[in-house]
């Protein structure tokens, strides 16, 4: 026995040496092995990764391409539906606005009288509008009328002063060509009147206009008769002959209407209007002239008037031609109107 080996026959501790080294290799196949399958669990979560990001782009795409179909199928006749729905408001004369600070115009354009585009039904609403509008910081009456039923005439003024009380704003009267009688009659309640220089103004005064057909029908050997509660009930029929009694009540509802008028542009411009000048003769003056004589304020068109007085711009609210065109009366009613003028309303007292 040699003195490298123990009693009991085996080997000293030192020469145990060769068992380390089994063990490390054996720690590092192990952590060789941990490491693939983590780089597997790795692979595998990057492959889940992107087929969930795959399936996530393909629901974003068929959410788009179900989005774009509801646009075609739903939303393009919607939008259709708004812009005929717009050019619809626009055909009668609907706005949007006035944004920003704007000088208000009102337009009466044309006879004052029911169902007219200068009318009280169509103007009174449209002075609401101008003066209730917190953008807007005056309000000009734009007029181009020969005159028409003084009742029209007398309910748009008195809008004027209700709406003026309401909201307190300046209001400007400014004839272009005409402003007439019953047109006049507006102006009068403005707070300043302007007229061009070849504008025609005044025609103070009344007029009763029936026709007198009797004459007409009777060489047609045709008459009507006509039974009334009094001698004056029917006294503007255009069929039956004119008897001195219904001259008389003519004139005289004439002279009383027009006595009114001259009293109204009496009370309104006594100030202004030049003494010794007779305003009753139911003369019209061109614009210069109407200056001198007091029944305007001074001369200048609408634009020029806006224009030196504000720095806001110019807002329309109508009415205009176009506004009453789309719903305007068709041809059969404008006949009829006409007919009813000519055969019924043929004495009903106007301004002109």
């Amino acid at each position: 026995m040699t003195t490298s080996e123990t009693s009991d026959g085996n080997l000293p501790l030192s020469s145990q040496g060769p068992a380390k080294p089994r063990q490390t290799g054996e720690s590092s196949s192990q952590q060789q092995l941990l490491l693939e399958l983590i780089r597997e669990m790795r692979g595998q979560r990057e492959s889940f990764e992107q087929a969930q990001n795959l399936a996530s782009a393909e629901r974003r795409s068929e959410r788009r391409w179900k989005t774009a179909f509801q646009l075609l199928v739903f939303g393009v006749p919607v939008l259709l539906g708004i812009f005929y729905f717009l050019f619809f408001l626009s055909s009668t004369g609907f706005q949007w606005g006035p944004f920003g600070k704007a000088v208000g115009v009102v337009r009466i354009e044309g006879p004052i009288a029911s169902g007219e585009r200068a009318s009280a039904d169509n103007i009174i609403p449209l002075l609401e509008k101008a003066f209730s509008n917190s953008s807007v910081e005056a309000v000009v009456l734009s007029i181009d009328s020969p005159g028409g039923a003084p009742v029209e005439s007398e309910r748009i003024y008195t809008a004027i002063g209700f709406y003026k009380k309401q909201y307190p704003k300046p209001i400007v009267a400014v004839v272009n060509n005409l402003g007439a009688s019953a047109a006049y009659l507006v102006a009068l309640h403005a707070d300043r009147i302007v007229a061009g220089k070849y504008s025609l103004v005044g025609s103070i005064g009344a007029v009763i206009a029936p026709w007198q057909l009797d004459k007409a029908i009777a060489k047609l050997d045709i008459s009507q008769r006509v039974y009334a509660s009094g001698k004056l009930k029917a006294f503007l029929n255009p069929f039956t002959p004119v008897s001195p009694e219904v001259d008389a009540k003519a004139q005289m509802l004439v002279d009383q209407t027009a006595a009114v008028f001259v009293n109204e542009v009496k009370s309104r411009r006594a100030s202004q209007l030049k003494p010794g000048v007779n305003i009753a003769t139911g003369e019209v003056w061109p614009g210069p002239e109407a200056l001198s004589v007091g029944l305007v304020d001074e001369i200048g068109t609408l634009d020029e008037f806006i224009r030196t007085n504000y720095k806001a711009g110019i807002y329309d609210f109508g009415p205009n031609a176009s506004s009453t065109g789309f719903l305007g009366r068709a041809v059969q009613d404008a006949v009829v109107a006409v007919l009813e003028r000519v055969a019924l309303r043929s004495g009903e007292v106007q301004l002109r």
